[in-house]
């Protein structure tokens, strides 16, 4: 059975939706970021500091390549996973993807609380996060469009909330 591939900006709930939704479905579900990490024994800022922003974007096509041809996977990518070395055009053709699409006011909100954990947006706060986020989704949403399915996930703030998106992927995978 064909891959199901989860595509959105940092923060749409990608890992979130997929934990959840894999055993819906009764697939085993795979993180790349946290595959990488794994694999290569290094954390994602780690590996871009080591090897710069081509370096990292080389293995995650790499490593996407490897998972799409995995059986009966849901797999959250990075959020800039679509945008490099025709990454979407290859998972268009290997599964299904599906765009959570997310409010950017909404993003700003989940990013501000995690943002120790990216380091592209430790000094940015407020108005400026919610410009920085703006700009480089306006680069990322042509790849994010070229999404087989597309999903609002602006509300995940509880389980509940995170049911009602799985099961609306799955009624879209269902309508395909």
């Amino acid at each position: 059975m064909k891959a199901i591939f989860l595509v959105g900006y940092m923060g749409a709930g990608k890992t979130t939706i997929g934990k959840v939704l894999a055993p819906m479905m009764g697939r085993t579900f795979i993180d790349l970021d946290y595959y990488i990490e794994r694999r290569f024994h290094r954390s994602i800022p780690r590996l871009f500091e080591e090897r710069g922003e081509e370096g990292f974007r080389r293995i995650e096509s790499t490593m996407l390549r490897e998972v799409a041809d995995f059986e009966q996977v849901i797999i959250s990518t990075g959020g800039g996973t679509p945008c490099f070395f025709d990454n979407m055009a290859h998972m268009n053709e290997r599964g299904t993807t599906v765009y959570l699409e997310v409010s950017i006011d909404e993003l700003a909100r989940r990013l501000e609380q995690h943002k120790h954990t990216r380091p592209v947006l430790r000094d940015r706060s407020g108005e400026e996060l919610k410009a920085f986020i703006q700009e480089s989704l306006s680069l990322r949403l042509p790849y994010y469009e070229q999404a087989k399915l597309r999903v609002t996930s602006d509300r995940l703030d509880t389980r509940e909330d995170t049911d009602v998106v799985a099961r609306e992927i799955l009624r879209c995978l269902e309508g395909k």
